[in-house]
């Protein structure tokens, strides 16, 4: 599949591995994929995000913010909320018994020579290749791996989403 892809979408992928590797986490899911997309700033999937007004660092932010969450988006929070959970309060507990970065998936012990992608970073990887042949493409980019990203429903798609871009929306600005 990768021989298809762009030597941008090829850095997302490289990007994602060294973020999860950085981060010590024993997958590489697709929050590390959209990190690695945000630091791409001149690519067609970073160029799409500042035509929707999109700040890079502010979806960065906010990628950091759920991943030390533990992938509980402002969405989850909300929801917990409501029925009395501070997810905020949880986390300084969490914290302060393990560690600051205790949810970040960080598995510890010791070092692979290759991180394994997970499930959802495989389907998300499944997605792009499916968007970029429905849009008749014979190349997979960096706004294939967006869009993939928005499509499919897990953190990475909440945070995008909480900066409204959700696929339809990038699929009208690749037509």
């Amino acid at each position: 599949m990768f021989e298809r892809f762009t030597s941008d979408a090829r850095a997302v992928v490289a990007g994602a591995q060294q973020d999860a590797i950085r981060l010590g986490s024993p997958r590489i899911d697709p929050l590390h994929l959209l990190a690695a997309l945000l630091h791409l700033p001149d690519s067609t999937a970073g160029r799409l995000l500042a035509g929707f007004g999109v700040a890079l660092d502010d979806v960065a932010a906010e990628t950091t913010r759920v991943r030390r969450r533990g992938g509980i988006t402002e969405a989850d929070a909300e929801a917990l909320g409501e029925f009395g959970i501070d997810v905020d309060a949880i986390l300084d507990r969490v914290g302060q018994a393990h560690g600051p970065d205790a949810l970040t998936g960080g598995a510890g012990g010791r070092r692979r020579w290759r991180t394994p992608f997970s499930t959802e970073s495989k389907k998300v990887l499944q997605v792009c290749q499916n968007e970029a042949i429905s849009l008749g493409g014979k190349e997979l980019g960096t706004e294939h791996v967006l869009l993939a990203l928005a499509a499919t429903r897990g953190p990475a798609a909440d945070v995008l989403a909480r900066f409204d871009v959700d696929a339809r929306r990038v699929r009208q600005a690749l037509a």
